[in-house]
């Protein structure tokens, strides 16, 4: 998701450097950088709240992105292909939360 953001950003004007260029990079860095450091805890409950923050940055991405299309910075075929990766990814992590959280 991270690459994609970034090769979608880089087509935005350059007014939106500071704005939503870097809103949704971070954003998107976010999910995994969550993911990654929540890992890192011996603790599962730990672990499962990094997992709730990263799937909060995938829908603050979500919503990043119906914002670009409803301005015009991306197109209505591109926004759904990132959508449809962004579903993909939270099936994914909802089903590893559910998967770590029946383990306890």
């Amino acid at each position: 998701m991270n690459l994609a953001i970034y090769k979608t950003t880089s087509a935005f004007p350059s007014e939106e450097k500071f704005g939503l260029i870097s809103q949704m990079r971070r954003a998107s860095v976010s999910i995994a950088s969550n993911i990654s450091e929540g890992s890192s805890y011996q603790s599962q409950p730990t672990f499962l709240r990094f997992l709730d923050v990263a799937l909060g940055s995938l829908c603050e991405v979500e919503s990043q992105l119906y914002l670009s299309s409803d301005v015009g910075y991306i197109n209505e075929e591109d926004l759904n292909g990132l959508l449809s990766r962004s579903d993909e990814l939270k099936r994914m992590i909802l089903s590893f939360r559910k998967k770590l959280s029946s383990s306890a």
